[in-house]
Formats: structure tokens, sequence, C-alpha cells
């Protein structure tokens, strides 16, 4: 998982979402520290900075704590996809096989990998796919990127798939709301970090708060992902602010609304000038027979002036992350 979290200006840290179904970014940070290390290795000399670049290590053994006989594969849509780089960098980090849905059949509720030495049985499956594309014979039929049969070999138990299908409902922003209840009703504790100020138009009370004060919201749509969906109430016209309204109480389950955050800027190099700009750190979770956080992170930062969206596919940049130790 990749949990995106802020600091505010008032210096307290908040977690603005959680990525669950096919959280992108950990290349970046072992190639921005890559990038880091030839241009001043002094620096990591001096100082105590944890090296990152185990994450290839971690994410192979939580894919060889799922594995159930046979290779770990990376499974990407292919050289098209946006993320392909990451795909093919972080096969050559685990040392899994990439593999595209060509490359993958089943037979006999086994899942095997057709190489250039013949065939051989698949145990886990990193998949960087969503859901409905996995397999067409149970998902979406028109689907070209996913393997047929794919989920009877996984409900068989002979394929481990990391992330497991259907845990996208834990990636819907409406369910983020009730993170902290869940932690008191469940752990019996007060979570340590802090949600974002969020409201759910479902409830009438969030309902009429959001109406109220749409103007200076962050109306978020649940089922979007990337940046995409976001909308800031304060940059919309009269007239769109009012229909805004209407598609909110029209479709309460599909929104959020938010406090804005005003959160960290960082310095950033602007072509021959250094200016501020909104960052954010990805931290990356790994979950197998324990849960670890890999000691690094991905920062992202805006590229625009005054924008608060930091995402890679809207243009955001990205910094290397230290973690400092004792």
């Amino acid at each position: 998982s990749g949990i995106d979290l802020v600091l505010g200006k008032d210096g307290v840290w908040y977690i603005l979402e959680d990525n669950l179904r096919i959280p992108s970014g950990a290349s970046y940070p072992l190639i921005a520290r890559n990038l880091c290390r030839r241009c001043s290795p002094e620096t990591f000399r001096q100082n105590k900075v944890v090296d990152n670049r185990n994450y290839g290590q971690l994410l192979r053994e939580t894919m060889d704590y799922v594995n159930t006989g046979g290779i770990n594969v990376i499974f990407t849509p292919g050289r098209y996809n946006a993320a392909y780089f990451e795909h093919s960098f972080l096969a050559e980090q685990t040392g899994a096989v990439l593999a595209e849905p060509d490359d993958l059949f089943v037979s006999n509720d086994k899942l095997y990998y057709r190489g250039n030495h013949g065939t051989i049985q698949v145990g886990a499956i990193y998949r960087r796919i969503s859901d409905e594309y996995l397999d067409p014979l149970c998902f979406e039929p028109a689907s070209l990127i996913g393997v047929p049969n794919i989920m009877e070999v996984y409900r068989a138990g002979n394929v481990g798939l990391m992330n497991a299908p259907g845990n996208g409902v834990a990636d819907d922003k409406g369910i983020y709301y009730f993170v902290p209840k869940m932690i008191r009703y469940y752990l019996d504790e007060e979570p340590i970090l802090k949600n974002a100020p969020t409201f759910l138009p479902f409830y009438e009370e969030d309902m009429k708060y959001t109406l109220e004060h749409m103007e200076r919201l962050v109306i978020k749509d649940v089922a979007e992902a990337g940046g995409y969906g976001v909308i800031f109430g304060r940059d919309l016209t009269r007239e769109q602010l009012q229909d805004l309204k209407e598609t909110v109480k029209r479709e309460p389950r599909r929104f959020i609304s938010q406090e804005v955050i005003d959160f960290q800027d960082l310095e950033i190099v602007d072509g021959n000038t250094t200016v501020m700009r909104k960052a954010d750190l990805r931290a990356f979770v790994l979950a197998g027979e324990t849960v670890r956080v890999w000691p690094s992170g991905l920062t992202r930062f805006s590229r625009r002036p005054d924008s608060f969206v930091v995402n890679s596919s809207q243009g955001g940049g990205f910094k290397d992350t230290w973690i400092l130790s004792h």
C-alpha cells in the first residue's frame, strides 16, 4: 500500500488518502537516491541516511510469503502503459519475471508462464492492472490485457495475487472517512495520525455542512485516483459551484468533502531559480508475515505555483527522501 501524508503548516502530519489497489511510485525514490549518490557521494558519507536500496528485497519477500509454488511474476499490461518503466525496474530489483498478458495462460487450475525455455508454473503475481481487466471470463469481457480463468486459479489456491482482488474497497475515499472509527472500534485505540477533516455527504449533517461551505472545501470523487476528480470550491464560478452542489445532492455517495489543509512547501529548482512548491510524502507499506514500512518514501511536489495537486500524472515532480538514523 501507499499511504499519502502531508505536513500541515500547523506542524501536524495528516493522512491524505490510502492507496491499496495499485500503489505506484516505489521506483522513483530508488532512482532519485541513485542519482543523488552519484552527484554528491560525500553527502552520504557525512550524514546518517538510512539505505533505501532494499525495496526489491522487501517486495520479493512479500511475494514469497504468498507464493503457492512456482516463480514470482510482475504482471504488466505492456510497454504502452504509463508505469511500464516501474514494472520492468521492479522485476529487475526483485528477480521476478516481467510478464505481459500473452506470456501467461491457465491449464488444469494452474497458472503458467510461457518463456523462451518452455513453460513454468507461476506461484505469485504482483499485478499492475485493475481488477476489472484481470480476467475477461470473470470481469470485463472486452479486456485484452487480462488472463482468462486466472480467477479460477486464485480460487483454487494455486496462485497468490498481490494486491488481492477486491481490496479496492479500502481504496475508496468514502472508506477513508471511517478509518479513525475502525481504529477506535476494533483496536480500542486513538489514531496516532490524523485524517484530513472529512465529510461524507451521504449523511444528512455532512451534506448540510458541505453545501453551506463548499466554496472553501475540496470535493473528491471517491472512485478517482491520480489527482483526477479533485475540485477546489474556491476555483469555481458561482454557476459551477451551484452545478456541483446539485451533483452532490443527486449522488451523495459519489463524493467526500474535505477541509483544505495548508501543507508544507519545499524548495525546488525551476529553471535557474529556487521556488517554493507544495509537497507530500507517500509511505510504502508491505504486509507479509509482518507489516513493514520501507525506510524511504516518495516525496512529490507540484510544479505549478499555488497548486495543491502533486501527482505525477498531473505534472508533479519528485525528490530524494531521507530517513535519518541515530
